[in-house]
């Protein structure tokens, strides 16, 4: 029996042991199969990072390649069209492409400009008393000859403009006295000696002047041109426009007063003559703008100033106005966010009133989005472009639709204070071209060209 047992036993032990040695036979056998998928992995992982990094070598090398559209343009040299307005900040370290030259060496503000009518001879007049006359033989040039003129001590000019002469002169002055105009026309030949750019041409001497006028109020802008409506005897007329509600008209050569007239609207803006000098209109405190007819006798005389129109349509405060070359329209700016083009050539005298022909929103509007309105505007000799300005932005629109044509954002480092078109084309490189002469509170003069209207703005 006992036998039997232990040789029972010692089967078992026997089992167990082959059993053991196969269970470690499959442990081995998966841990085998599990190093061999782990490498497998590893090295279908390592595949799929190569084969992402040549693709992004590939993308790289391809985004290096120039475009050809962008290459073509390129080599035809002609200009992408775009269908928004142009928009150029003339900030530091950018310049507008129709900035053309900048007159400098003012003392201070540039308060007033004008050209002379043959667009030669552009006259300033600053803050720190003194008046220039610059020749504009090229409007590209780099130094510009010019006369100075000082003025009395103690005098500040406010405003300028053209007489019978292109070397006559008025300008408006104001002082602790009150306001003053002297008329400078040519005297004796002298030399500047102050400047080397002085040209040697005979300096302008006082011909006539007035003092304390306007009720020693400031004069803020002066217009003159040549009388040619009817019987008037083509003699130069300015006005006088001061910033009470006073207007005077004066003879430019003897500075005779020819009539005066009050708008009645607290403030005057501003005023000014028609190109032929039949009427007198002015900008004032209202949404109104008031016209005068100048009356010539057969002589060739001012026989009187008397009150012709009226343009309403405006719902605030007209800002600035300019008549058109034909003296039979006029463009008003309000404050109520609008242009205006008004048609002037009616039978008043049978009570037919002035027509809106078109009416145009201010393409400027505030950080709110609120619109903005005009400081000043002037349209060009052809009739074709608008020049307006708000602060420091220049802004070109076309006439004839309202687009906006280009933008100076910062046209001026400061406030701009005068802007006028040169009456005809001036030479710019070589070329004739239309320019516009603007003014500011950073003591500079800029010139500027004329943008290309050819084609519809979209």
């Amino acid at each position: 029996m006992d036998s039997e047992e232990e040789l029972s036993s010692s089967s078992s032990s026997s089992s167990l042991e082959l059993f053991g040695t196969y269970i470690s036979w499959v442990h081995m056998a998966i841990s085998a199969a599990l190093g061999i998928l782990v490498v497998v992995l590893f090295y279908l992982f390592r595949k799929v990072e190569q084969k992402e990094a040549q693709q992004q070598q590939l993308e790289s090398k391809s985004s290096k390649k120039p475009d050809i559209s962008n290459a073509l343009n390129y080599k035809s040299k002609k200009p992408l069209i775009s269908k928004k307005p142009h928009s150029h900040a003339s900030v530091k370290g950018s310049h507008h492409p129709l900035d053309v030259n900048t007159l400098k060496g003012h003392g201070d503000s540039v308060t007033g400009l004008c050209f002379s009518s043959d667009g030669r001879n552009l006259a300033t007049a600053c803050a720190d008393g003194v008046v220039r006359l610059f020749k504009l033989d090229d409007a590209s040039s780099k130094s510009f000859k010019f006369l100075r003129i000082n003025l009395p001590a103690g005098s500040h000019p406010t405003a300028i403009t053209f007489s019978d002469e292109k070397s006559s002169l008025v300008v408006a002055a104001h002082a602790l006295s009150g306001s003053s105009l002297y008329m400078y026309g040519e005297g004796n030949a002298k030399t500047d000696s102050e400047s080397k750019q002085a040209a040697k041409l005979p300096l302008p001497e006082i011909k006539w002047e007035h003092h304390k006028v306007h009720d020693k109020r400031a004069i803020i802008n002066l217009v003159g041109t040549t009388a040619s409506f009817g019987t008037a005897d083509g003699s130069t007329i300015i006005a006088s426009c001061s910033e009470g509600t006073d207007i005077i008209l004066w003879h430019g050569k003897t500075g005779k007063i020819l009539g005066n007239v009050d708008t009645n609207q607290l403030k005057n803006h501003m005023a000014t003559v028609s190109p032929n000098g039949r009427f007198i209109a002015a900008a004032a405190f209202t949404a109104d703008v008031k016209v005068w007819e100048i009356v010539y006798s057969k002589d060739g005389s001012v026989k009187e100033v008397t009150k012709a129109m009226q343009l309403k349509g405006h719902k605030s405060a007209v800002t600035w106005l300019c008549f058109t070359q034909d003296s039979e329209q006029i463009i008003t700016a309000s404050k109520d966010g609008s242009i205006r083009v008004w048609n002037i050539n009616v039978r008043y005298h049978m009570d037919e009133d002035p027509k809106t022909l078109k009416v145009f929103p201010i393409p400027l509007h505030d950080s709110a989005g609120s619109p903005m309105h005009y400081d000043r505007l002037t349209i060009s000799p052809d009739g074709r472009i608008l020049a307006a300005t708000h602060g420091t932005t220049l802004q070109w629109l076309c006439v004839e639709t309202g687009k906006v044509l280009d933008t100076a954002e910062k046209a001026h480092e400061g406030e701009i204070t005068g802007i006028a078109w040169a009456p005809k084309k001036l030479p710019l490189g070589g070329e004739l071209t239309m320019v516009l002469a603007t003014s500011g509170t950073d003591k500079k003069v800029k010139l500027w060209a004329a943008p290309v209207i050819n084609q519809e703005i979209p």
